[in-house]
């Protein structure tokens, strides 16, 4: 089998290949991943639904669906579908395939900017960003820092639910890229990993994911996704999150819902030697935040 290209950049990630009208492909990131990272593919059919409408009309939403796990060792082809276009908004529905397969779902909507008022009452973090200097876990094209670790304590696995973020490298100047990118990041973490519920596990595969798009961010720069877990049952837990600027300005709310299940033997004793291995190396963040991955 060809080897596929690996990007080394975000802005490469999401600089989609054009097969046809509609139809785009798109590469994944490298690493030592097992499965591909969930907000890539969510980035990338963003992206690609955004190169189907008028330059005027940004993403104001997204609702996607991860269906299937998705290969790293094969290219995500992306299709389109227009399903409306209207006077103010657009309406897209894209598909993601490997091997013929559909592995995520996703509805996205776009609309030029309009006049209005603003109200903000989603709950705020008095957590300050990194400071110079300071250090940080480098994955996933990104920058992390963890305000709540990962740990282990005996065998349940605590996430980090508030996470200070960057993109790496410098993205173009475009408001689609940057809302892409603030896609690709708001699927880290989990907001159930600090839960303390009897029969609550901490993690799991995402389910679905929804994106509500409130301001354009700047995501070469520092950005906070702080996540709140909301209410879980029978298997099954959903959490919401914003995704806010240094200043606190807000760039994004989001919910997801997750399949909360109990880590196995493997991954706990790996989990183990992970948190082990930070300890050697001072606390360091030396793996990074819980990535969910396309496996429902």
């Amino acid at each position: 089998m060809t080897e596929l290209p690996v990007p080394g950049t975000l802005a490469e990630l999401l600089d989609l290949e054009a097969l046809d009208r509609d139809l785009f492909r798109g590469f994944n990131v490298g690493g030592d991943r097992q499965r591909l990272f969930g907000g890539q593919v969510a980035a990338q059919a963003l992206r690609a639904a955004g190169l189907t409408v008028a330059d005027d009309r940004k993403p104001h939403s997204l609702h996607g669906y991860f269906l299937r796990p998705g290969l790293l060792d094969r290219p995500v082809l992306l299709h389109v579908d227009r399903d409306r276009d209207g006077g103010t908004f657009s309406a897209r529905h894209v598909r993601a395939v490997q091997d013929g397969e559909v592995i995520f779902s996703m509805l996205a909507s776009f609309a030029p900017d309009r006049p209005g008022g603003e109200l903000d009452e989603l709950t705020r973090s008095d957590l300050r960003p990194p400071a110079d200097g300071e250090r940080f876990d480098t994955m996933l094209h990104l920058d992390v820092v963890e305000t709540t670790p990962l740990a282990l304590e005996g065998d349940r696995i605590t996430h980090p639910d508030a996470i200070w973020i960057r993109v790496r490298h410098p993205l173009p100047d475009d408001r689609l890229v940057r809302a892409c990118a603030v896609t690709y990041l708001s699927d880290l973490g989990t907001g159930f990993g600090q839960v303390r519920a009897e029969g609550v596990e901490t993690g799991g595969p995402s389910l679905d994911h929804v994106v509500w798009f409130q301001r354009d961010v700047d995501p070469c720069d520092w950005l906070l996704l702080d996540l709140a877990a909301g209410a879980a049952g029978g298997g099954l837990g959903v959490y919401t999150g914003t995704i806010r600027d240094r200043d606190g300005g807000l760039g994004a709310f989001l919910a997801q819902q997750m399949l909360l299940r109990r880590h196995s033997l493997e991954e706990i004793e790996m989990f183990k030697a992970l948190v082990e291995l930070r300890q050697q190396r001072g606390g360091r963040n030396e793996v990074p935040p819980t990535p969910v991955t396309l496996d429902p």
